[in-house]
């Protein structure tokens, strides 16, 4: 009976796998996004007015509370981005429609002890998130802030599917945009940078940003509905690194059937990386958590739908990254990573990968 439930559960990951493999072929057929938008480009000034007319702007749902669209140039290129906060939050440079030139100065200036920390959201592929501003909301001290993916399909990390072909340059502009732009409209505690991704948001942290940059700001992430392992070579301490940052990995048990594959691929690739570096696994579990308790499908952790699921998490960010983890709506979520039994409705199971070995057992 064990042989007969591991050779299910391999078929099954099999079947995922070939279907994950056919959606980056359809995707790559398609043409995948255009190359990220130079500042000044007839395609960036579309987006930018796009980004500026689009969504929520203006007073937030809070009402006292500004929402301002912008123009980041960094290196060349142009990334629309936007902030939320009252008047104190925001410098006077903070004006809807205005362009922000990544400075030096900016990467210098000493975190304010008036200042609040972020939460940078990345949204998913399209820019949903990024339009509804779903952190909107400031939340113990972390004010919102949404950048837009800089291509005609709005995928952060470019290309398609699983394969994010400018996952490098779109990580760089990143962290220039936190070091060397936010700075400057924002009254900012550069010591508290925390994120948040969403499906291909999610892509573009876990397989390339974070193993880039997460020793820098060692702060906090969201990953929801999706997640890649390493696509880069991690920096020298990002395995140390989570034994102190904190990371969660929230999805649902119907989520899509190719990210059934890369979330438990990329959980056990970080959880190696960190038992490489030393990290205790007592401490690691409690850093490092995981959860698919809703029963919706791809972001849907409301058991409804990807929108009203998306701001239920994003409302959720404090009291997962911050607190105890129980998630209002959701439930107790910070389950550790090397203690988590949960699985998918297809029954591969969210932080293990279905191994050569035992395939080759069955």
């Amino acid at each position: 009976m064990k042989a007969f439930t591991i050779l299910c559960t391999i078929l099954v990951y099999c079947t995922f796998l070939s279907r994950a493999d056919a959606l980056n072929r359809r995707q790559r057929g398609g043409g995948g996004a255009s190359p990220t938008f130079k500042f000044n480009s007839a395609e960036a000034k579309a987006q930018a007015r796009l980004a500026q007319s689009k969504g929520l702007l203006g007073q937030s749902r809070d009402g006292d509370v500004k929402v301002v669209p912008m123009t980041a140039e960094i290196d060349g290129f142009a990334v629309q981005f936007k902030v939320a906060g009252s008047d104190l939050d925001l410098k006077t440079a903070a004006i809807k429609g205005a362009v922000i030139h990544a400075s030096e100065q900016g990467s210098v200036e000493p975190p304010t002890s008036t200042g609040k920390g972020i939460n940078l959201l990345l949204h998913g592929d399209g820019g949903q998130s990024f339009f509804d501003f779903s952190n909107v909301r400031e939340q113990q001290g972390l004010l919102g802030v949404v950048a837009l993916a800089p291509n005609d399909k709005m995928f952060w990390g470019g290309g398609a599917g699983n394969r994010r072909t400018d996952g490098v340059l779109h990580s760089k502009l990143l962290d220039e945009l936190i070091t060397k732009v936010l700075p400057q409209v924002i009254n900012m505690d550069s010591s508290k940078v925390f994120f948040m991704g969403i499906s291909g948001g999610s892509f573009l942290l876990a397989g390339f940003f974070l193993p880039a940059f997460a020793e820098k700001y060692n702060s906090g992430v969201i990953l929801g509905c999706g997640g890649l392992p390493p696509q880069v070579k991690p920096s020298s301490n990002f395995g140390k690194t989570l034994g102190t940052m904190r990371v969660h990995v929230q999805t649902s048990t119907n989520e899509q059937d190719g990210i059934q594959v890369t979330i438990p691929l990329a959980i056990q690739a970080y959880i190696k990386l960190a038992q490489q570096a030393g990290v205790d696994n007592q401490i690691l579990g409690q850093k490092f958590t995981a959860d698919l308790s809703p029963k919706g499908s791809h972001c849907a952790f409301d058991g409804k739908g990807f929108v009203s699921g998306v701001q239920l998490l994003a409302d959720n960010y404090a009291n997962i990254i911050l607190g105890d983890g129980d998630a209002i709506g959701i439930g107790k979520v910070a389950t550790s990573v090397l203690d988590n039994r949960q699985k998918f409705a297809s029954g591969l199971p969210l932080t293990k990968v279905v191994s050569r070995a035992r395939r080759a057992q069955s």
